[in-house]
């Protein structure tokens, strides 16, 4: 069977650690030539290592997805090293101070929002620009279930992925008759490095989310990954806006 992306130009955000990394193989192992992008550049060359050691082609480029010059400067290299962008997944994030509402620090507030909204907008402000020159290409953004429902202790996390939640939605109408298709996916409880530091700070935590789980358990990095790569793969080429959940059902209760 013929690989999904064969010969696609693919750039991942966050793809260092997590749900960034596992799909960023998952592109490689589905024939795409992967730019591997995350501020953290030891993160991004194990990504590299990992999937050229498995046959695949990668970059890496270090880039903080909330300054505009890198996010320029990366948009820039992936065309310079492979020749054009077929598609993007916008990943990079960071988590919450784990605070009520009036207590949350303003410092905090600012960086969430900056990396998590700002830094997704950036990303498709220099990405769509591109893929307008080529006559088409995909974007899927890490959203999440906290870009659908409120949580608690989340001020600056929930009112980040709701606003990627509407920026999918309006960039994925004003882009759709140039083909360009913008998707995001919402996961829930996945295990990753960013999970595991909020269970670190509070274990009892992790027994919550469990307990809240309709299928008993949390996702994997590697369920999250099908689902970015399956939107930005032909046979999704009918879907565009669409926030695809992907929580074993929380959100469903």
């Amino acid at each position: 069977m013929a690989a999904r992306l064969e010969g696609k130009v693919v750039l991942v955000t966050g793809a260092g650690s997590g749900i960034g990394r596992a799909t960023a193989q998952l592109f490689a192992r589905e024939g795409a030539k992967v730019i591997v992008a995350d501020v953290n550049v030891e993160g991004g060359e194990d990504t590299t290592r990992m999937i050229k050691a498995a046959g695949g082609e990668a970059t890496v480029v270090k880039a903080d997805v909330s300054k505009t010059a890198e996010v320029e400067s990366l948009i820039a290299r992936a065309v310079e090293t492979y020749g054009r962008l077929d598609c993007a997944h916008n990943n990079a994030r960071i988590g919450s101070a784990g605070l009520p509402t009036h207590e949350y620090p303003e410092e905090h507030w600012d960086q969430v929002l900056s990396i998590n909204l700002k830094g997704v907008w950036l990303c498709m402000k220099y990405e769509i620009a591109q893929m307008l020159t080529q006559g088409g290409g995909s974007i899927v953004n890490t959203a999440s279930v906290a870009g659908l429902v409120g949580l608690r202790r989340s001020s600056a996390y929930v009112a980040s992925k709701h606003g990627v939640a509407g920026l999918t939605k309006t960039a994925a109408l004003e882009y759709a008759e140039a083909g360009i298709r913008v998707n995001a996916v919402c996961p829930g409880a996945i295990h990753t490095p960013l999970l595991e530091r909020a269970f670190a700070r509070n274990p009892e935590r992790q027994k919550q989310f469990l307990a809240a789980e309709p299928v008993g358990r949390l996702g994997s990095a590697e369920e999250v990954a099908e689902a970015v790569v399956w939107l930005c793969s032909d046979a999704a080429s009918f879907v565009t806006g669409h926030l695809m959940v992907i929580d074993g059902g929380w959100v469903a209760q």
